[in-house]
């Protein structure tokens, strides 16, 4: 099993529990959050081990995206070459770039050679490569084949679609004594996966992307309300209650559990609901996200890179393992053994990976244009803008609010942040 520890100093201050390294190790990475994610870093950590002799402690961090951040903040502040590599997601390069190595020094100019190019301007920042990507990311929707085939639906094309197919499958399924069945489950806890989930909702019913490429606020607009008014909706419906504090894993535990008919969630859970102990096993198939009467279909950009911090003791080797963990061998075998969307063009035509995810081929496009959140154009502000924005959404959800008065606050209230300057 590979070594875990905790960075006893900084984790504290978040009330998570310590233990000190039971040894020194010649470097530290942090990787490893939801799904199979952590599992996978360590087979990818202990390869490089084997391969160069060094020793490695993973360091556990929050699996929540918010209080990761906070702990990385926290730690490069003061500084500490506590985490000599940093798995940042890909709205924190602008966040922490100066606290971060330029990889072009360490690994060469032609570092990210063959990551896709979107992802590599997003990692760098005043031309400095800032981390280099690791794996790719654009929500997608789960669908049950074997329920749309029974009842004879097709998979929904618009959001309107996908809420009469999920209401009639539903009651359906219940009628014929799935009690616990329900219609649609995403990601509707009040944090940053809403966030991607209410931007793809208002980006493919043509309501814009919050703010736009120029730093205009563009949220208030009646194509948005409309979006989070459909949303809400669905609540208590056919997204159960509890779905306003679902993360990623909640929804594919009621999903893979054979419970829902549609899911919204992130490419890595398909190897998940193929896996010995899903009861959907062979009964699920992935597809584009919907969109509204006035859009096309909008897919957030999620994904995560792999930083070296600018205070490692060590650099040069942190760097060598960021380049060995985001190499064309490391990305097949994730992509094969976990459903993690490579970053690397060439492997969305490598033979054994589309035997492994076929969606990898029909939904390339989708992986390519997602649509990415205003990280870049309000710079240090995105996590007070996505903040603002995840919670006004999640006021509409829970009945707080209608679309139309949320979104005129929350453009109140990005107002008031863009006088701070973005």
């Amino acid at each position: 099993m590979q070594r875990k520890t905790l960075i006893a100093s900084s984790v504290a201050l978040l009330g998570v529990a310590t233990t000190a390294p039971a040894m020194a190790a010649d470097l530290t990475i942090s990787c490893g959050a939801v799904g199979a994610e952590l599992e996978l870093c360590e087979q990818g950590v202990a390869a490089w081990e084997e391969k160069t002799g060094h020793e490695v402690d993973i360091v556990s961090t929050p699996n929540s995206s918010t209080e990761r951040l906070s702990l990385y903040q926290q730690i490069l502040s003061a500084q500490s070459g506590d985490i000599d590599v940093l798995q940042i997601d890909v709205v924190w390069p602008g966040l922490l770039a100066n606290h971060l190595l330029d990889l072009h020094q360490t690994l060469g100019e032609k570092a990210a050679q063959g990551h896709f190019a979107t992802i590599v301007d997003n990692n760098t920042v005043d031309g400095r490569l800032v981390a280099m990507p690791w794996f790719t990311d654009a929500g997608v929707l789960y669908y049950r084949k074997d329920l749309l085939e029974k009842y004879g639906f097709t998979p929904p094309e618009t959001w309107q679609e996908l809420t009469e197919t999920a209401t009639q499958i539903q009651a359906k399924e219940r009628e014929a004594g799935s009690e616990k069945m329900w219609g649609y489950v995403f990601q509707g806890r009040a944090y940053e996966g809403l966030t991607c989930n209410a931007l793809e909702w208002v980006a493919s019913n043509d309501g814009g992307a919050i703010v736009d490429a120029d730093g205009e606020i563009t949220i208030d607009n009646p194509n948005t309300a409309s979006a989070l008014d459909l949303a809400a909706s669905w609540i208590g419906e056919i997204t159960p209650q509890g779905a306003l504090n679902y993360s990623e894993e909640e929804a594919r535990g009621i999903f893979q559990s054979g419970n829902a008919v549609f899911m919204r969630n992130w490419p890595y859970a398909w190897s998940l609901t193929q896996s010995d102990d899903s009861k959907v096993a062979g009964k699920v198939g992935v597809v584009k996200l919907p969109h509204g009467a006035e859009g096309e279909s909008a897919a957030a950009l999620g994904g995560w890179n792999l930083a070296v911090s600018k205070y490692s003791e060590n650099p040069e080797l942190a760097s060598q393992l960021v380049a060995f963990l985001t190499g064309e061998p490391e990305q097949k075998r994730r992509a094969i053994q976990a459903a993690y969307n490579p970053t690397l063009t060439a492997l969305y035509q490598d033979e054994e990976v589309l035997a492994a995810v076929p969606f990898f081929g029909t939904l390339y496009d989708t992986f390519t244009n997602a649509v990415a959140r205003p990280s870049a154009v309000t710079g240090d502000n995105y996590g007070q803008v996505s903040n603002a924005f995840f919670n006004a959404t999640h006021s509409v959800l829970s009945g707080e609010q209608s679309g139309a008065q949320a979104v005129a606050q929350l453009k109140s209230e990005l107002s008031r942040i863009k006088r701070r300057r973005w």
